[in-house]
């Protein structure tokens, strides 16, 4: 029995995800901050792989587009990208 290879993923396909401690390093947070922002539904958006966490780096509504949709021009002015 042979086996085929699996095809290389392109771009498009290969949705790239950080685990908690890498998001929580990115941002300087604890994980704590982002386990508690889970449970009431702030922050990005997340997929579970059983017990573990995983945020999506690319796409709608992954890490980078959450970061630039947060930026603001002043504290009385938000900034839309």
């Amino acid at each position: 029995m042979t086996h085929q290879p699996l095809p290389a993923p392109t771009d498009k396909s290969e949705r790239r995800f950080l685990n908690e401690q890498e998001l929580a390093n990115r941002w300087g947070l604890s994980p704590k901050t982002l386990q508690r922002w889970r449970g009431t539904g702030k922050g990005p958006l997340f997929a579970k792989f059983s017990k573990k966490v995983g945020y999506p780096l690319d796409g709608q509504d992954g890490v980078l587009d959450w970061e630039k949709r947060i930026l603001y021009r002043s504290t009385s002015e938000r900034a839309y990208a």
